[in-house]
């Protein structure tokens, strides 16, 4: 999973940069693929999220963490201080995660729920949580090594569920101290929803070439995210960015029908190239 992460979680900030006051003008580059580490063949699904912002001159791959590959949830790890959508964009694929831990755990799946309970200590917050602890957030990398190991020590749905719930508290006090760009809440959190939307389609295109729980499970965990980020200021995004509502309900409303349940279907029969436009047509919503 670790190549797979690798290839395409530089492609979702693309929604983020796009949502914002801070970044607005930088979009996305044809340029961003180049910076990534690609071991296989890009999905087909990830072409039209760079494709449809290739205008803007000055390219996003060059916020990129270069870090040897690591910073692996796709943060632009060096605009975690200042960017708003990045800052929660981070603690969002970590709740992500969670919530994918903890309902993967509710039906039995005990080994992926560990996995990714723990997850996000390696692939985000370990580059991400300096920035996060500047801005007065404490280390809570324990109570997510924890909720790993409890699921193999007798606790039961409730318990996990509870200790879910205890976290995600935890990332919404946390996203209340987002560095402040300037950008309304409403504009955040759309980009924030978009970034998460982005990689559910993502998600969806390499669950479709692999028979693994795994991609399946992460995209499940995005449209969650995405439909909590969108929950949380919905009325204020209808009213100030009516266009990127609609675009991220449609989009929604997609991804619901390839993400039926947690439990991944037999077939994958959604057509990922339409998770992909739906998504892209967020970020053009959000360009204009």
């Amino acid at each position: 999973m670790k190549t797979e992460t690798k290839r395409w979680t530089h492609l979702g900030l693309g929604a983020a940069l796009a949502g914002t006051t801070f970044l607005t003008a930088c979009g996305n580059s044809t340029e961003a693929p180049e910076t990534e580490v690609v071991e296989t063949a890009p999905a087909p699904t990830t072409a039209p999220v760079v494709e449809d912002h290739s205008d803007p001159v000055e390219p996003a791959a060059s916020t990129v963490t270069d870090t040897g590959g690591e910073g692996e949830g796709g943060v632009l790890i060096d605009q975690a201080a200042t960017n708003p959508v990045v800052f929660r964009s981070a603690l969002a694929i970590t709740e992500a995660h969670i919530v994918a831990a903890r309902d993967a755990f509710a039906v039995g799946e005990t080994d992926a729920a560990a996995e990714m309970f723990a997850h996000p200590v390696s692939e985000v917050l370990f580059d991400v949580g300096p920035y996060l602890q500047d801005a007065g957030v404490e280390n809570f990398d324990d109570m997510l090594i924890n909720a790993s190991g409890a699921v193999y020590d007798g606790e039961d749905a409730d318990q996990i569920a509870e200790r879910t719930a205890a976290i995600i508290a935890v990332l919404r006090d946390a996203a209340k101290k987002a560095p402040d760009d300037g950008s309304s809440e409403a504009r955040i959190q759309a980009g924030v929803a978009a970034d998460q939307i982005d990689r559910a389609a993502v998600m969806y295109g390499l669950a479709g070439e692999s028979e693994e729980f795994e991609p399946y499970l992460d995209g499940y965990g995005f449209v969650i995210a995405a439909q909590a980020a969108y929950e949380q200021e919905e009325a204020a995004i209808q009213a100030e960015l009516p266009a990127v509502a609609a675009a991220i309900e449609s989009a929604l409303s997609l991804l619901e029908s390839a993400y039926p349940s947690v439990e991944r279907p037999e077939t994958l029969d959604q057509n990922p190239h339409a998770l992909t436009a739906a998504s892209s047509g967020i970020l053009l919503a959000l360009g204009n």
